[in-house]
């Protein structure tokens, strides 16, 4: 899989993780004695209007906090399925992570002792593995800010735990990477190999198809000129009066008389 697929794959964990923390945070936030969080949202709603009339829309946006809040407060020992999920969506992003950072070793390696056949620059591609990886850099460092002191304690804690158990998975599996790549080279070269074999056959096999049609021809004008100016030698290849001529003028399918 190419890095810029991996990138997609752990940007698409990252917004899912950062969406869960949020989610898991509010039910935390929401969870305890809801009289208390709708009594407070009611005096700022009330504060907020003392001067003029709440719109219509803001009326329906109150509501729909306040449906919120109950709704979350009803999830409140509810969040299991949510820490598992982002549990697994830190897994997939720093799967991804330490896939592309497998993959950009592996190419720095190749690219010391490897000649480029690739279609893009080599200097396209160094500049796409340096963005890249500060990309996923940054987002991890988002993620952690995020987990660690935008969070409750556990989500925290969460992040620990996952982290260091994907930096030995990622150890275990960038040697993975590395001789699957390796592999992949190598079936590319001895493909490549493949190909230039067959290229200079089916150029060789067009030489001497072209050089036996150009011998062909030249040989039928040769008799065609023989033929029109000594008409009395035949008309085959072999002239009339050469060692063999009898021999293959008397064969069933051959004629090499002029029929006047």
């Amino acid at each position: 899989m190419d890095p810029l697929t991996l990138f997609a794959l752990a940007n698409g964990a990252v917004s899912a993780v950062k969406a869960g923390c949020k989610l898991y945070k509010d039910i935390k936030g929401a969870a305890g004695d809801i009289k208390d969080v709708l009594k407070d949202l009611d005096a700022q709603f009330h504060t907020a209007h003392k001067e003029r009339p709440p719109t219509v829309a803001e009326k329906n946006q109150y509501i729909e906090e306040k449906n919120r809040v109950i709704n979350l407060n009803k999830q409140a020992g509810d969040t299991n399925n949510i820490y598992t999920e982002i549990g697994q969506q830190l897994g997939v992003y720093f799967d991804n992570l330490h896939r592309c950072n497998a993959i950009f070793e592996e190419e720095e390696r190749r690219s010391q002792t490897e000649a480029y056949h690739g279609e893009d620059s080599i200097g396209k591609r160094a500049l796409q593995r340096v963005l890249l990886k500060k990309q996923l850099d940054a987002m991890g460092a988002e993620l952690r800010e995020i987990m660690v002191y935008q969070s409750p304690k556990e989500l925290g804690a969460l992040w620990t735990e996952v982290q260091s158990m994907m930096e030995v998975v990622g150890k275990e599996q960038a040697v993975a990477i590395g001789i699957e790549m390796r592999g992949n080279a190598e079936r590319a070269r001895l493909q490549r190999k493949r190909m230039k074999k067959i290229k200079h056959q089916a150029y060789c096999w067009g030489i001497t198809a072209a050089a036996t049609l150009y011998i062909c021809w030249l040989v039928w004008a040769v008799v065609q000129v023989r033929i029109e100016h000594s008409p009395e030698l035949g008309r085959c290849l072999l002239p009339k009066g050469s060692p063999v001529y009898n021999w293959y003028n008397n064969l069933k399918w051959v004629d090499c008389e002029i029929q006047w």
